[in-house]
């Protein structure tokens, strides 16, 4: 059975691709056939292969085997921009069919798809889309990754309510210790532990890599079933 999952995040660059990584390194260890998907990827570099993104490629990386990188990242965009404008640079409109199509091919393969969603929870990426649609329309359980820094309270509880909000079903939370220096983390923690509707299925540590992570992530893999 094909059990996926969509990780969103508080906001951008608070480490989506580090918890999903960590993941899928935890739900192979666990013995799963697990792999990771960006279907939207901005900030992408010209390759001789093509267009390609750092969060897409560790991704391709950490999953239980080697896949086309097209299925991994299906939308891939230049500028390091919202992709709603990254797109409109490149001259194309974002649209769900093709990274639905990647999808199905990969879930299809694998027992987990670990599906990294793109910004936020209500980035935009076309005219009446947003990043939430593809957890909504897809009906995929949701992880939420919360940047451990000052300002994450606002940020998870913001995101958990819209979450929910949009009728798709808030798994878990992941805390990401992006500032190695944050005061009260703990206390931070607990405070988090108390307020979000969903349980804490692990704490990553500042930096360490996702392989060697895998462990703090024992109660995500069994979420997940």
């Amino acid at each position: 059975m094909n059990r996926s999952v969509f990780i969103a995040g508080t906001d951008t660059g608070i480490g989506k691709t580090h918890a999903a990584c960590t993941l899928l390194h935890a739900l192979r260890v666990a013995g799963h056939t697990a792999c990771g998907m960006k279907p939207v990827a901005s900030g992408c570099v010209e390759t001789p292969e093509g267009l390609r993104n750092d969060d897409a490629l560790a991704l391709q990386s950490a999953g239980s085997a080697v896949l086309p990188y097209s299925l991994i990242n299906p939308v891939a965009l230049r500028d390091p921009l919202s992709p709603h404008l990254a797109a409109a640079h490149d001259g194309v409109e974002i649209s769900l069919l093709p990274m639905r199509q990647a999808f199905d091919q990969l879930a299809g393969r694998h027992h987990r798809v670990v599906v990294e969603g793109v910004g936020g929870w209500l980035v935009p990426l076309a005219p009446g889309l947003f990043a939430a649609d593809i957890a909504k329309q897809w009906q995929l359980p949701v992880i939420l990754v919360v940047g451990l820094r000052l300002g994450c309270l606002n940020h998870a509880l913001l995101s958990a309510r819209a979450i929910e909000a949009d009728g798709c079903r808030l798994l878990g939370w992941i805390g990401n210790c992006i500032d190695p220096h944050m005061a009260a983390l703990a206390e931070n923690l607990m405070t988090l532990r108390e307020l979000l509707p969903a349980p804490c299925l692990g704490v990553l540590p500042h930096g360490v890599a996702p392989a060697a992570a895998a462990a703090q992530l024992q109660a995500a893999v069994a979420a997940l079933g």
